[in-house]
């Protein structure tokens, strides 16, 4: 049970992980496309935010439960 409970949260940040990214891609790629963000670098930043939250969470997940 633990395994599964370790992959499941693993799969979880690894996938919300790869939406943030494809949305800063979409900052870096067309910026100009996004209206409701004026503030593209704030928006950028919010991103990497919760990127860096999911991959503090795979960290402290690898480092003391497995």
């Amino acid at each position: 049970m633990k395994t599964e409970l370790i992959k499941a949260l693993l799969s979880h940040a690894h996938g919300e992980i790869s939406y943030h990214k494809a949305n800063v891609n979409v900052y870096f790629n067309s910026a100009v496309g996004i209206g409701e963000h004026s503030d593209v670098m704030g928006a950028i930043t919010a991103e990497l935010d919760q990127i860096a939250k999911y991959q503090d969470q795979i960290d402290v997940i690898e480092k003391h439960f497995t």
